[in-house]
């Protein structure tokens, strides 16, 4: 399925573009002028002539995508006014400066969500309900098998994962930009004030969280720690792919863990190799995605990423909305590498 011809918004090469504003969303090729939802590398790519984002964002926009990046900061709510299509950030309680992005004109509404989650998050803004004519929703977890603990339970789970093991290491593998420093703040709302160690690809995207004044316990690299400092009862932070890495040779007899949404499938925790699954995402989970679509009040849902052929049969037959799932003719992947 492709989106109407004469809307807001076309699928292009680039990505999703609307003609009038002459603006692209979260293009995944190079364009002139780009609105970017979020940070992760699978929405964010480097090489556009301009980039329009919220303005928490930049830290790590300009990490990711050069220093010297044309970037527009942007307040939530701030209005945008490109050729008469008025446009709009609203939060998606994804990461840290992530944003649902909401086109006006002609009479309509048309939402992008980006990616986005429902629960409280100390680290970012709340997910807003936006209301729109149509919405282009994320469906990353779009099964009715994925319904999320409340976050304090996962939290508190963790905790005595790490502290029922003082003679030995742990070591948690959680994604590097948004899940890391949600951890490191969740922990610091239990409680948690000793140190916690990062993996280096951690602490190099802390910056733009200190800045905002994230409260978080104490952090700092593993790599800073004297080779001779007994790691017994520490607790390390690290990314996926540091998994069977040679970095990992320093933690040899540690306990591991794994926070991801998809450890909510036993499957998927034995395909991950860790000791121990947390189930912990920072997307919507079943519940969330219906909640969503049904406070958008849209009459037209299109669905992207994930499980969006699921969802989409469950909003036409049981909901009634005409809803329908985006093609990308351009073959790429719609796996979520860096996130979850």
């Amino acid at each position: 399925m492709s989106l109407p011809a004469d809307g807001l918004l076309r699928l292009s090469p680039e990505g999703l573009h609307c003609p009038v504003a002459d603006v692209w969303i979260d293009p995944w090729r190079p364009v002139p002028h780009a609105l970017i939802t979020h940070g992760h590398a699978d929405h964010a790519r480097p090489g556009s002539g301009e980039y329009w984002a919220i303005g928490s964002a930049e830290g790590i926009l300009r990490r990711r995508l050069g220093a010297s990046i044309d970037l527009h900061g942007l307040s939530y709510g701030q209005i945008l006014r490109r050729n008469g299509v008025r446009i709009s950030f609203h939060s998606a309680g994804h990461v840290l400066g992530s944003a649902q992005i909401l086109l006006e004109a002609g009479g309509e509404r048309w939402l992008v969500s980006g990616d986005f989650k429902r629960q409280a998050d100390p680290s970012c803004t709340p997910f807003e309900a936006v209301r729109a004519d149509l919405l282009i929703s994320e469906a990353t977890f779009g099964l009715p098998i994925y319904h999320w603990q409340p976050t304090a339970t996962v939290v508190a789970e963790l905790i005595a994962w790490w502290r029922s093991a003082p003679q030995r290491a742990s070591v948690v593998f959680c994604y590097a930009f948004g899940k890391a420093q949600r951890l490191l703040a969740e922990l610091h709302r239990a409680g948690v004030e000793e140190e916690v160690l990062l993996h280096g690809a951690i602490q190099a995207l802390m910056d733009p969280y200190r800045a905002a004044a994230v409260p978080m316990p104490p952090t700092r690299p593993l790599s800073e720690l004297d080779r001779s400092a007994s790691l017994a009862g520490r607790l390390v932070l690290a990314p996926p792919a540091a998994q069977g890495s040679s970095w990992m040779a320093r933690l040899r007899g540690a306990q591991c863990g794994l926070a991801s949404g998809w450890m909510a499938v036993r499957g998927a925790r034995r395909r991950r190799g860790s000791g121990r699954g947390f189930v912990l995402s920072d997307h919507a989970d079943w519940p969330g995605l219906l909640q969503t679509v049904r406070q958008s009040q849209a009459r037209r849902v299109v669905l992207t990423h994930g499980q969006g052929e699921n969802l989409a049969r469950y909003l036409r037959e049981e909901e009634g909305i005409d809803c329908s799932v985006l093609s990308r003719d351009d073959g790429r992947s719609e796996s979520r590498s860096e996130e979850d």
